[in-house]
């Protein structure tokens, strides 16, 4: 063989080895679910209808005590699509849109999202529903300016499909019929319509979504696709026969139901408030407080069944083997507790969400870890399963290791408002203000994990204050 051949051999192997390992990459799967808490059967409520999830659960790791980094959609979603903490500016919905602009100004100071991360290292990344703060990910008064994008750089294709809800803000806040909020009638805070799974934007997403599934089956090339589902978020309208799973079951107590005498994060449920309560109030109304609960449920079952559309479809077209599936709730909601309907407080019901990971060969399957871990690990736990590098610049941990043997030891999960900080390890929760009151929570032992402990053990809160701001030396 002459030198000419043999170079041209060599080069066409190399083509081949590179083209085969991109095709022998696993596609990923994000699934982002709205105001989820941990309200499945998979994660020991009997009571909820979740067999998708629960499915999911049992090919993957369910992971019992993962906690999101801030109690709010945008700011939550932050952590999750950048792998950084951001204290730096206030824990609001705009967090996205802030960087976007940083972005633009300064392209050098802004290191690569999540989606963007994957799309460097070949994968196309599709993004549809709500993944960041805004359903389709664009700004403006209507959510839906091409001009406003809240992740430039990161998706080769957003979407978020309309349907009779005229635009992506009215997607976000929507009932049957095409009942959006801002059209002059306050929106019921739950309904249950007689309809099929289309009645709400959810269905439209998970159509959506199947048919972006089938053209990448086709390319044959590696994929990186979130889908986000906007239930169970306010208002709880989901379609009547979700509902009527819960017409004879018996719902559990509500843990510590009582807005706590000290100071705190307890907030006075304004944004379920805001909604037509019939002049009704849970808190005062044990009967309506349990029928907002089997509401709430029903959207748990509504999406649930969203997701095993997603997982047939995968099935169908013979890609489950090849697809890394990544359920995660964006944070909790109160359902009561702490004398509160909704999120927006960094005690456990607000931090704490699902977090499931299955992939096919996955050691143990089925068996759910209990390692405390946070939604900023998922960046680095994606990158070192798929076989990319992760990032230097990721604040995260891998989870690999918790995947590989759910026995293993996590890490303690730091979580943040604009005026108060929090920590949590396997058996405390400390909360600390910015004028250095502290709240300290021992799940130890359940009947006190409503109850502020600071005062009977100081040395705890010294000790987990000082991990506290150990490991958010990581944001400066």
């Amino acid at each position: 063989m002459n030198l000419a051949h043999k170079s041209t051999t060599i080069c066409l192997l190399i083509l081949f080895a590179l083209t085969a390992s991109a095709d022998e990459r696993k596609n990923i799967l994000l699934i982002c679910i709205d105001d989820l808490r941990p309200e499945l059967n998979c994660f020991g409520l009997d009571y909820i209808h979740s067999p998708n999830i629960d499915q999911l659960a049992a090919s993957g790791r369910a992971f019992y005590n993962h906690y999101v980094n801030a109690p709010t959609c945008g700011a939550s979603r932050y952590t999750l699509l950048t792998g950084q903490y951001n204290l730096n500016s206030p824990q609001n919905n705009r967090l996205l849109f802030n960087r976007a602009s940083k972005l633009k100004e300064e392209p050098s100071s802004v290191s690569p999202s999540l989606p963007a991360w994957f799309r460097k290292n070949g994968y196309t990344t599709v993004s549809i529903g709500k993944v960041s703060h805004h359903p389709g990910g664009l700004g403006g008064k209507n959510w839906d300016d091409p001009n406003v994008v809240e992740m430039p750089n990161s998706w080769d294709l957003s979407l978020q499909p309309i349907g009779d809800w005229q635009h992506p803000r009215g997607v976000m806040h929507a009932l049957a019929e095409g009942k959006i909020w801002g059209l002059g009638e306050i929106l019921s805070v739950f309904e249950a319509f007689a309809g099929d799974d289309q009645s709400y934007p959810d269905g439209w997403i998970t159509e959506t979504a199947i048919k972006q599934i089938n053209k990448l089956d086709a390319t044959g090339s590696p994929f990186f696709m979130a889908v986000g589902f906007i239930r169970p978020h306010l208002p709880f309208g989901a379609p009547k026969k979700y509902l009527d799973l819960y017409d004879e079951c018996e719902l559990p107590a509500i843990a510590h139901p009582y807005k706590p005498k000290h100071p705190s994060s307890w907030q006075s449920s304004g944004e379920f408030m805001r909604y037509n309560r019939w002049s009704r109030n849970p808190i005062s109304d044990p009967a309506f407080a349990d029928d907002v609960r089997r509401h709430y449920a029903a959207c748990v079952s509504y999406v649930d069944a969203q997701v095993g559309l997603l997982m047939d479809q995968l099935d169908r077209l013979g890609m489950r083997e090849n697809t890394i599936v990544v359920l995660w709730g964006d944070h909790g909601w109160h359902l009561g507790e702490h004398g509160v309907w909704g999120k927006h407080t960094l005690f456990e019901e607000s931090l704490r969400s699902p977090l499931i990971i299955s992939y096919k060969d996955i050691p143990k399957s089925g068996e759910p870890c209990e390692a405390v871990v946070e939604s900023i690990d998922i960046f680095p736990t994606l990158c070192d399963i798929s076989g990319i590098p992760i990032p230097e610049y990721i604040h995260g941990k891998t989870l690999k290791l918790q995947l590989d043997n759910p026995e293993s030891l996590g890490h303690s999960a730091v979580g943040f408002q604009s005026h108060r900080k929090t920590i949590r390890t396997k058996n405390h929760r400390l909360i600390l203000h910015n004028n250095g009151y502290a709240e300290l929570y021992d799940f130890s032992n359940a009947k006190d994990a409503g109850i502020n402990r600071a005062q009977d053990f100081p040395n705890i809160v010294l000790q987990l204050t000082e991990q506290l701001n150990e490991r958010l030396k990581l944001n400066k």
